[in-house]
């Protein structure tokens, strides 16, 4: 399966890597152009050429012996791990509810204003911070699941879906959406769709060396907990809440390890009371320390399930994000990392610009590179770029017990531990 895998890619590897220029699998049909056909068509049959003499250096280097990531200086960046598989909400969907009856979408301007294939149904004006984290593992951009199809798969599967949450209830009010359950079938769907092509054998020791990226949580809080007309908050404290979450996790993320799944990487949950959505119910504009201290219990928790799991579940390594004091520490030293607006969204309308979020067309502001937010809940581009880099290659302060760079050249023996 890694052979298929990494020909698959040098199709997609021969772009430039990742700097300022953004790009997309599926481009928007917003932003097509017909006097480029020609050539596209032209640069398609350049790709396909490229493929076959690369996969001729491939296979020339496995048969002498020699390792099958090493290219020029200039060319590709390695690939690290096979694939990356990815659940969530919407701080890192990338499409999958373009076609639900939903009223979660994004695939609308200005939504990927400075993505190069426009609105695709990301929740920001360009990257998410698993786009950032699959270009630094040498991956192409994760396509959605709505979407993927055929050899597009073998590199990894997008399954987050906006207002998605731990608990299937959560996230109704937005009507369409799919739980963490129901990405986790949609997982067993795709594992299927893989084995069938490339056996079982291949596959189980392909998926072993895969990440699986999860995300979730925050809507369990905000489009569930904190919703009016949910029960929920009469019925447990933020504790006895934290403590019914991580028990459905805990559980979820077993299901996924006893699908062969063994390198995870967790995301905690972020400062939700600093989000536009939330300083625009305070009259001075404040963060809510309210909901700040709601969210550390499940953020403990999740803390103190990575270190269960790495002592109980044989083979496998997970490890935890710490966005809270990620993201803590960006507001904190904004200047530092050059954001000059912190307490209202790019886009968005209302107090702080996030009263009602981005609309269609609206016009949003011109200096994104300066903002924190993008609209009433998401981070801007630059600040995914920035948590995603952190996560790969920082230290145990964000990232704990190890960064996604160690995790992706980790040797994994039966027990779990390091050769």
């Amino acid at each position: 399966m890694h052979l298929l895998l990494s020909t698959h890619r040098l199709s997609i590897a021969i772009k430039s890597p990742h700097t300022l220029k953004r790009h997309s699998a599926a481009p928007s049909a917003f932003f097509f152009n017909p006097t480029l056909l020609s050539v596209s068509v032209f640069l398609s049959l350049m790709a396909k050429f490229w493929v076959c003499f690369l996969c001729v250096l491939l296979l020339g280097s496995l048969v002498s012996g020699q390792d099958d990531d090493q290219f020029s200086p200039g060319g590709p960046k390695r690939e690290m791990v096979p694939a990356m598989f990815i659940f969530g909400d919407s701080l890192i969907d990338n499409g999958n509810n373009n076609n639900l009856p939903s009223f979660a979408k994004a695939n609308y301007f200005p939504y990927g204003i400075d993505f190069e294939g426009g609105p695709t149904g990301r929740f920001s004006n360009g990257y998410t911070m698993v786009d950032e984290i699959a270009e630094q593992l040498g991956l192409p951009l994760t396509p959605a699941y709505s979407e993927a199809s055929g050899e597009e798969v073998l590199h990894g599967v997008n399954f987050a879906s906006a207002a998605a949450g731990i608990l299937d209830i959560t996230g109704r009010n937005f009507v369409g959406r799919i739980p963490f359950n129901q990405q986790i079938r949609n997982f067993e769907n795709t594992l299927d769709q893989i084995t069938d092509n490339l056996g079982a054998d291949n596959v189980a020791e392909a998926i072993a060396k895969c990440i699986f990226f999860v995300g979730m949580g925050s809507n369990d809080y905000l489009n569930n907990y904190l919703m009016p007309n949910y029960a929920t908050r009469n019925q447990y404290n933020g504790q006895q809440f934290a403590n019914l979450l991580i028990q459905q996790y805990n559980r979820q993320l077993n299901t996924l390890y006893n699908l062969g799944a063994r390198r995870f990487v967790l995301a905690g949950l972020g400062i939700m009371g600093c989000i536009p959505s939330i300083l625009a119910q305070s009259p001075t504009s404040r963060c809510s320390d309210e909901v700040n201290r709601l969210i550390l219990p499940f953020n403990a928790n999740m803390r103190a399930m990575v270190n269960r799991f790495n002592s109980n579940l044989p083979g496998a390594k997970f490890i935890y994000i710490d966005v809270y004091h990620m993201f803590q520490d960006i507001l904190s030293n904004s200047r530092n990392y050059g954001f000059s607006v912190i307490n209202r969204g790019c886009c968005g309308i209302g107090r702080n610009s996030g009263q009602i979020t981005c609309l269609p067309f609206q016009t949003p502001c011109s200096n994104r590179e300066q903002y924190v937010f993008w609209d009433a809940f998401h981070p801007t581009e630059a600040v995914n770029v920035i948590m995603g880099r952190k996560a790969f290659n920082g230290d145990r302060s964000v990232v704990y017990p190890m960064n996604i760079e160690q995790l992706a050249n980790l040797d994994l023996e039966p027990n779990g531990q390091k050769p």
